[in-house]
């Protein structure tokens, strides 16, 4: 299974994803090194902030309360943003394109 990642500055790369482990965690694996992380998937900053694309986010479960917050704490937010600490690799995610969010 691949995930495609989407730097800041637009340049993708295709990653493996296996296992049953989280997005945040996939990304940090890569080369990139955008992506903070500094809570290490405790759902509790916001610098794991990503975009996913539209045709994968009615996949992902609903945004808990506390994400949801957190995300209202980032100048960048939008309808399709995640924290990625928060998504956990799935089958059905083959193939989805995340993007890293500007940094706050």
């Amino acid at each position: 299974m691949n995930i495609k990642i989407i730097s800041r500055s637009g340049d993708a790369i295709e990653v493996p994803a296996s296992g049953s482990g989280s997005l945040m965690e996939v990304i940090r694996s890569s080369d990139n090194d955008e992506l903070m992380a500094l809570c290490g998937g405790c759902c509790s900053c916001a610098t794991c902030h990503v975009y996913i694309d539209d045709a994968y986010v009615d996949l992902l479960p609903v945004l808990s309360e506390d994400e949801s917050d957190l995300l209202d704490s980032s100048s960048h937010r939008r309808a399709n943003s995640r924290l990625s600490c928060q998504i956990h690799i799935a089958p059905e995610l083959e193939g989805m394109a995340v993007s890293i969010a500007p940094e706050d």
